[in-house]
């Protein structure tokens, strides 16, 4: 049963869900892109309306510098005796790309229906706003929170979270606490909440391609220089095989596959290759790994995407040009077993052996971040799995999840403590995509769940001693 202090402060948040929803659209209006020196300026201001109003509901914040974005720290401390509890978040976005994309504006956030639209809403300022409603609810009816707490937000998750993670090896002991929550992943389906156990890792990559020193008309040269936007295009085309695996020597040794247990675990409990696909926007087909599901191939086998390829002309109608460069964007996701560092010296000999000798050809890397997995049997896991289901009325599901939180590893060995992923994103929420929305009953109950979910924590500190397996 739930705490008694729980009791008005869910009766809180239900009263005040209108609010709720208008703070968080003034939340999604700041266009805080992370790595877009353009955008720099609405990281910033964006972090100083957050910490102000973490202040307004009774928390000590402030704005953290870093070497890179700035951090958002929040704290309450006056539980002596009770464990302390970690709220993680990023208050950082993806870009929107094109707006026409998008049925309305990106950074106007508007309601239609019982959804919030606008980039952020879902990744992850509708998920980190959960939490902080949560600790208000409890603050203005109970005057305490069962539990110590510290929030730490930050403004570069999606460009590889480079000034966190700084500050995480220069001081480990800086953001200590006894368990970690983050809310920045999927659900198993709506209304199906879950919770996330094990996140693949990340190295992301620029590969250029340069041949002459400026653009060559494509009738005069055309057939005598080798054109590197086609020379890209070849090289990409040799980082897969026909089987779908990847096809750099070396990558796959030290994975380790799930167990014949834990694929049956899968099966059982994840997306169908039929579901998972439909959820993609339905594409003519599925593609990957041979002997692999679907659901496997996105969490347990590592991947390569290209997400982006630039050179020569893209605008309206033709023109006859060979370009000087061209460039494609990958990004390449890991799993247990695989060290980014490794992967990178891998995947730029492949490129070396493959590349044309007609062309230079230059690989740069943005950030790698390390998978990470998590012991589903740590008291605070079950906690959590509680109070989900209690929030919403059905069990929730443990997951692998094919992203990426570069923060999550480093996170759990600065600590030494278990990091809840309570994902409350609906899997058709358009996390990274055009018209991403949040929506709004699964808002309002993942603020239950985490009044839930610190209640419990601050009942009983004991289980926090249980050695976990990682």
């Amino acid at each position: 049963m739930i705490a008694r202090a729980a009791h008005p402060a869910l009766a809180y948040a239900r009263a005040h869900r209108a609010r709720v929803v208008d703070e968080l659209k003034r939340f999604v209006a700041f266009p805080s892109v992370a790595g877009d020196p353009a955008h720099a300026g609405d990281v910033r201001r964006c972090a100083g309306w957050l910490a102000e109003h973490l202040r307004s509901i009774g928390l000590e914040a402030r704005v953290r510098e870093t070497s890179g974005a700035p951090l958002v720290v929040g704290r309450w401390s006056c539980a002596p005796g009770r464990p302390t509890i970690l709220i993680y978040g990023h208050y950082d976005v993806q870009p929107a790309d094109d707006p026409d994309e998008w049925t309305s504006p990106p950074f106007q956030p508007a309601v239609r229906g019982d959804e919030l639209f606008g980039r952020g809403a879902c990744d992850d300022k509708g998920q980190l706003w959960a939490h902080v409603k949560a600790i208000e609810a409890l603050l203005r009816t109970t005057g305490r929170l069962p539990v110590n707490v510290v929030c730490v937000f930050e403004g570069e998750e999606e460009a590889g979270s480079a000034g966190l993670l700084d500050v995480l090896r220069r001081d480990p002991g800086e953001f200590a606490a006894d368990v970690a929550l983050v809310s920045d992943t999927p659900m198993r389906a709506p209304g199906r909440p879950g919770i996330t156990y094990a996140l693949r890792g990340a190295l992301s990559l620029e590969l250029e391609v340069r041949g002459p020193s400026h653009d060559l008309h494509s009738g005069v040269y055309g057939g005598a220089v080798h054109n590197p936007l086609q020379a890209l295009c070849e090289i990409v085309a040799r980082l897969h095989g026909p089987d779908g695996r990847i096809a750099i020597p070396g990558l796959y040794d030290g994975v380790r596959p799930p167990s014949r247990g834990e694929r049956a675990y899968l099966a059982r409990t994840g997306p169908s290759d039929r579901e998972l696909l439909a959820n993609a926007g339905d594409p003519p087909g599925g593609w990957g790994e041979r002997g692999w599901t679907a659901y496997e191939r996105c969490t347990v086998r590592p991947s390569l995407s290209v997400n982006g390829i630039t050179g020569g002309h893209g605008g309206e109608g033709g023109m006859a040009v060979i370009p000087a460069h061209a460039v494609a964007k990958l990004s390449l996701r890991l799993v247990p077993g695989q060290d980014p560092a490794r992967v990178d010296r891998l995947f730029r000999d492949h490129v070396a052996r493959i590349a044309p000798r007609t062309v230079q050809v230059e690989v740069r890397t943005r950030f790698g971040a390390q998978p990470a997995r998590m012991d589903t049997r740590h008291p605070a896991m079950r906690a959590a799995a509680k109070a989900l289901r209690q929030a919403f009325g059905a069990p929730a599901v443990f997951l692998r999840s094919g992203g990426t939180i570069p923060v999550v590893n480093a996170l759990g060995q600065a600590l030494g403590a278990p990091v809840v992923l309570m994902g409350l994103a609906r899997p058709r929420d358009g996390m990274h995509a055009p018209d991403e929305r949040m929506h709004l009953p699964t808002l309002f109950r993942g603020i239950e769940a985490s009044i839930r979910f610190l209640c419990a924590m601050g009942r009983d500190a004991s289980p926090l001693s249980h050695e976990s397996t990682r």
